[in-house]
């Protein structure tokens, strides 16, 4: 099994330009925060996520890219929400349960 420390490297590193944090709990669930760069905002927060299943290189790079394909689903409907509500505050998309946003 990978390390925590370098999980959490190779998880943080995988979506720079991002800013992300990833933080891993006693029980080796990690939490990871998605940073929105221009407000500082929490764009993407994701709880509860086993570590231990994360055993192959595979598995950590299916998790980068289902968050990179979660951020650029929320910034197009919020773009589109937008560009339709005349550019009113729009809904936040919700295509995986264990994905959240503040």
């Amino acid at each position: 099994m990978i390390s925590a420390l370098e999980l959490r490297h190779i998880i943080e590193s995988g979506l720079l330009p991002r800013s992300c944090t990833c933080t891993v709990n006693p029980k080796g669930a990690l939490l990871i925060k998605m940073i929105e760069p221009s407000s500082g905002h929490v764009e993407l927060f994701v709880p509860g996520v086993l570590a231990p299943e994360l055993t192959s290189s595979r598995a950590i790079s299916n998790l980068i890219s289902e968050l990179r394909i979660e951020i650029a689903a929320r910034q197009n409907a919020v773009c589109v929400n937008a560009a339709v509500n005349g550019g009113l505050a729009a809904s936040e998309p919700t295509r995986s349960r264990r994905f959240k946003s503040y």
